[in-house]
């Protein structure tokens, strides 16, 4: 009988820790600060984050919306009672009730299996998808911004191009938004300039600044213009290179390498270029 119990009374705990095990979340898994409670009895099953990642977000007419930035996914496991999951249409209402509660907005959606929308708050901006469909949610979240550039171009590179082109685009170069100030960050790929041109006396150049196509012409001509010749001071003052080697011009938005369409081509068309005068 003693014995009889000791199975019994095992067989239970081990159907009792299956069961919490069963309802734990994933190792290493959270839900999303923007999202911090879910639909209930889900379980997180996987995710994923990436630093720098991209997605697509559905669209119910015309093409997807392609949006870089940390990636978040997560997937939810159903584990309530048979038939009495929510539906679809629950789901997608409560996501998007919990978007415009704090000032997003819902961009589009198909109420009974998916919705997305954009939130910007403190000067980010959040695009985030939720989709239902067998037993299963998956959220995505993409918080935008722009590839950190930490390879620049050196000397001989810039160089070569210059030889075989006439022109160089020279990344790395950063300003703060809509202004002419030079970011600290940006001192490393403009010393490569200068070491270009202190190896080669001869090589006179036009820096040219060049911009995305946010905001009007008229502004964007100036910004460029500006930051070209902040460039050229900087290499003036901080490299010793000779003023009259070098002149700035702004070519505005009028000479694009990448559709202005995403964040990822606007900043390759935000850019600082040589041309070989």
């Amino acid at each position: 009988m003693k014995k009889l119990w000791i199975i019994v009374l095992t067989g239970l705990v081990l159907f009792l820790s299956t069961d919490v095990f069963a309802q734990a979340d994933a190792s290493g898994c959270k839900d999303h600060s923007l999202f911090p409670s879910r639909m209930p009895d889900y379980r997180i099953e996987a995710c994923k984050v990436e630093d720098f990642g991209r997605y697509e977000f559905f669209a119910t007419k015309g093409p997807k919306t392609p949006v870089e930035g940390k990636f978040t996914f997560i997937t939810y496991a159903y584990t309530g009672q048979k038939g009495a999951e929510p539906s679809g249409l629950a789901m997608v209402r409560n996501y998007e009730n919990a978007m415009t509660s704090v000032g997003g907005e819902v961009l589009q959606s198909d109420p009974n299996r998916w919705t997305n929308g954009k939130i910007v708050k403190d000067g980010l901006e959040v695009w985030a998808q939720v989709e239902k469909g067998n037993g299963k949610i998956w959220l995505r979240i993409i918080e935008k911004k722009a590839m950190e550039q930490h390879i620049t171009a050196d000397a001989v590179a810039l160089g070569n191009d210059i030889r075989s082109t006439g022109h160089v685009a020279v990344y790395g170069i950063n300003f703060d938004t809509a202004k002419s100030t030079i970011k600290p960050e940006s001192a490393q790929a403009i010393a490569e300039i200068g070491k270009l041109l202190a190896a080669d006396p001869g090589l006179k150049v036009f820096v040219v600044g060049h911009t995305d196509n946010v905001g009007g012409i008229d502004n964007n001509m100036k910004l460029s213009q500006d930051r070209a010749e902040a460039v050229l001071q900087s290499l003036v003052k901080d490299h010793g290179i000779v003023a009259g080697r070098l002149r700035s011009a702004g070519c505005g938005p009028f000479a694009p390498v990448a559709p202005n369409d995403g964040e990822e081509g606007r900043a390759k068309n935000r850019r600082v270029e040589l041309v070989k005068q």
